[in-house]
């Protein structure tokens, strides 16, 4: 009788603490600066979500809307905690997703283990990065979509968070955070999973030649069109619970537990007001993931941080840039 082969050794790269705040950095830059970029769209997605004069609308003509009743300056309130809130979202979320990435590739205990059930692995580090990292952005949050969706509710940031700890306390800057979990979970479930699997599909279809070889353009083209689809998934999984955040920030919906309130909401909104405003949200989102991946390689090349874990079927366990 033939032995069964071993499980296939696997080396796991061992990140220094220097290494992780690297990571968030990078992250945290990357994120910040798209974000703060894409104010004026979100400006008028939101506006779109929960503005009955707005519904229906396009990104166009509910962007002259805004500047024609209000002026150009309209399509910036809540710049400041968009910036702050995502600098600190977004650097707990990429690092965190190398740390748990690596974590889980370890459970496994093999390389084959790992290959097998990879989903699992990004499903899971995206998922517990995410969570950690929305503790920190909620209250940021709340404030923008104030400023956003209250005219005249304060002249900015502080201003903002301090009128809303004021008047509504710990509850106020945390009411969001069940329904800001069940939209932003899948939005890095959507950008991290599906854009490790957008590579892996391209890869598997190259040469060992060609991806040996490939061009500063090539990566760059491979990048940008994995983080368009992952923007896209992204923000189709998230579009539902993004909607019922900016109805639970302004204060609507009925008394009670948030799970009743989310319930009644989505119900009030039906399939077609959840999905109110994706057209906009799906090229914001494709430009914010595609851009926030490019950032984030380029940041870290500059920092000298060493290449992240990657799980490929081909590959199996590697490093990448």
């Amino acid at each position: 009788m033939s032995a069964t082969p071993s499980p296939k050794p696997f080396a796991v790269p061992q990140f220094t603490t220097k290494d992780y705040s690297s990571f968030f950095l990078a992250g945290a830059l990357c994120c910040t600066v798209t974000h703060g970029g894409m104010t004026p769209i979100d400006v008028v997605k939101t506006r779109i979500q929960i503005d009955p004069a707005m519904k229906g609308q396009s990104l166009l003509s509910g962007g002259r809307a805004i500047v024609a009743k209000e002026g150009a300056s309209a399509l910036l309130t809540g710049f400041g905690p968009t910036a702050v809130g995502y600098l600190v979202q977004g650097g707990a979320k990429f690092s965190g997703y190398e740390y748990w990435k690596k974590q889980f590739v370890q459970i496994a205990g093999s390389q084959d283990a790992a290959v097998a059930h990879r989903t699992a692995i990004y499903l899971g580090a995206s998922s517990v990065a995410e969570f950690f990292a929305d503790i920190l952005l909620t209250p940021l949050e709340a404030t923008r979509i104030r400023l956003v969706s209250q005219r005249g509710y304060a002249t900015g940031l502080t201003t903002g968070f301090m009128r809303l700890v004021r008047e509504e306390g710990f509850a106020g800057l945390y009411a969001g955070f069940l329904p800001i979990l069940c939209k932003q979970i899948p939005y890095a479930i959507g950008q991290f999973t599906v854009n490790e699997f957008c590579h892996e599909l391209v890869f598997r279809n190259l040469s060992e030649e060609t991806r040996a070889n490939l061009s500063g353009t090539g990566k760059f083209t491979i990048a940008l069109g994995s983080g368009v689809v992952a923007g896209f998934a992204a923000a189709i999984l998230s579009q539902p619970a993004d909607t019922l955040l900016s109805q639970i920030n302004k204060g609507h919906g009925p008394e009670g537990s948030m799970v009743h309130r989310l319930g009644v909401l989505a119900r009030e909104a039906g399939v077609r007001g959840l999905f109110a405003g994706l057209g906009p949200r799906m090229v914001m989102t494709a430009g914010l993931v595609s851009g926030q991946f490019l950032l984030y390689g380029g940041i870290k090349d500059v920092l000298g941080a060493p290449p992240g874990l990657e799980i490929h079927k081909e590959d199996s366990v590697v490093v990448k840039s």
